[in-house]
């Protein structure tokens, strides 16, 4: 019999691969290569199946365990517990004013996680989303041990949130510096998803400085491919030496985070997390920069008449008096495309650039006045918080208001926020209740507080603001 080519037992092996298994395949492949007259195989020259091996050319195989010995006594998983009341007329806010007595409570409970960075303090870093609004918060150590936590402070718009534990021999984490992350880098997930327990997952940095995250505030995100699921966040992300390179707090699921990772996970950078933390030990809330110009997206049309090459940045439309920007020299017309070497797309690009940035930073800023660059500098000035209505209009006396959240801006609402609303006051008199959206008024467009007591600036004769209110809108008059 004329022997098979070597192309012929190839594919005969293969053929046999995936009609028996690999195991037969490989017992005919073998049987085909011996000579006609050589003895059948017996026991002893039968290959040996040997355990996993523990080293490779004299060196132990790679782990992480050894460094994750170290990091998982720093993570820890946080429980909240919040009780709310429930009315049988849903959302409706006339009924539920009528029939209060017909609310039962009802106890809501959540599962995240959290991160020690000062174990002679206790403080634990986690997201606001972990904790809002919740009336109690306990923290399992990884030791088992179950502890009472104080909430110290919060920034919803940067979703980070600080506790604080009282518990001995306590292990933190060393936080390293997450500007010096690349992609490419590997780094290790630690959180407690699903609540199935402590768990660690690994990956690389998939993505840095990402920014264009639904639903969530201002953003610098980090970008992973290691799992996140729900129950991580608030959890660590550590690089190769065990250090925090990021805070885990979201990610993305067409069809909800409920739905599991498919690779695009989301971490607060480190050096974000502890500068918000240390403005909330500071002074309890996280103060922000501002240019103080009004700007709009760059499309087509106004790329022509500006000279411009290509429809990209924030054009200026309006420069606040006594404005950051106005110091800088900034006019209506320039088109600003870059922030401290950071590129900037349009309007809200330029609002997250900001919205990082701490009062009195200095920022190189790249512009295209009538088609030419020009580079100007500017130092930022403190974004207000808040506004009292009768600085702005006396029909508005006894309202305070306030910057909307950035979630909610990101999800396409646009205007101001009624904060608190005095009882018997002038506003309340006109109808103005807290939690109310002020969306446009009589006296023209806003989209913030700078703009809002712009276009309120020579008091009209006649005040009409538009209101969102229980998911419904209405207008309202000022007398």
């Amino acid at each position: 019999m004329r022997p098979m080519s070597n192309a012929t037992r190839t594919l005969l092996a293969l053929t046999l691969a995936a009609a028996f298994g690999g195991f037969a395949a490989t017992a005919l492949r073998d049987g085909l290569d011996r000579p006609a007259h050589a003895q059948p195989a017996t026991p002893a020259m039968l290959p040996a199946i040997s355990a996993l091996p523990t080293a490779v050319a004299g060196q132990p195989l790679p782990s992480l365990a050894p460094m994750l010995e170290k990091v998982t006594p720093a993570v820890v998983s946080v429980r909240t517990r919040q009780v709310v009341r429930v009315s049988p007329f849903g959302n409706d806010p006339f009924f539920r004013r009528m029939f209060p007595e017909l609310s039962q409570q009802q106890l809501n409970q959540s599962l995240g996680s959290g991160v020690i960075v000062d174990a002679k303090n206790g403080y634990v870093l986690t997201n606001h989303h972990v904790i809002e609004g919740a009336d109690d918060v306990t923290v399992t150590l990884s030791d088992g041990r179950t502890v009472k936590a104080e909430f110290v402070g919060s920034d919803p718009d940067t979703d980070v949130a600080l506790m604080r534990i009282q518990a001995d021999n306590l292990t933190a984490i060393r936080l390293a510096d997450s500007d010096r992350l690349r992609v490419g880098d590997f780094v290790v997930a630690v959180g407690n998803p699903f609540a199935v327990g402590q768990t660690v997952t690994s990956g690389i940095v998939s993505a840095v400085g990402r920014s264009n995250v639904p639903g969530v505030g201002f953003q610098n995100f980090i970008q992973t491919d290691a799992s996140i699921n729900p129950g991580n966040s608030g959890g660590a992300l550590v690089n190769l030496n065990g250090e925090l390179v990021g805070i885990n707090t979201a990610s993305f699921n067409p069809r909800g985070s409920m739905a599991g990772n498919i690779g695009l996970g989301f971490a607060i950078p480190s050096d974000l997390a502890h500068n918000v933390m240390q403005q909330l030990l500071a002074g309890g809330v996280v103060r922000r920069g501002t240019l103080g110009v009004e700007t709009q997206d760059v499309d087509e049309r106004i790329a022509r008449s500006l000279g411009l090459d290509v429809a990209r940045g924030a054009a200026v439309t309006r420069v606040y008096a006594g404005s950051a920007g106005e110091k800088a020299g900034l006019e209506p017309g320039d088109v600003i495309v870059a922030a401290n070497g950071q590129r900037i797309d349009d309007s809200e690009t330029l609002r997250n650039f900001q919205g990082l940035q701490a009062p009195d930073a200095q920022v190189a800023l790249d512009v295209r006045r009538a088609g030419k660059p020009l580079t100007l500098s500017a130092t930022l000035r403190e974004q207000p918080r808040a506004l009292e209505g009768a600085s702005i209009d006396p029909r508005l006396s006894g309202a305070r208001f306030a910057e909307l959240p950035e979630t909610a801006r990101r999800s396409g609402v646009s205007g101001v926020l009624v904060e608190q609303v005095a009882g018997g006051s002038r506003a309340e008199r006109n109808g103005l209740r807290e939690g109310d959206v002020v969306l446009a008024a009589s006296s023209g467009n806003f989209s913030d507080l700078p703009s809002f007591r712009a276009s309120l600036g020579k008091q009209p004769q006649q005040l009409v603001l538009r209101i969102a209110r229980g998911g419904a809108q209405g207008t309202l008059p000022m007398r």
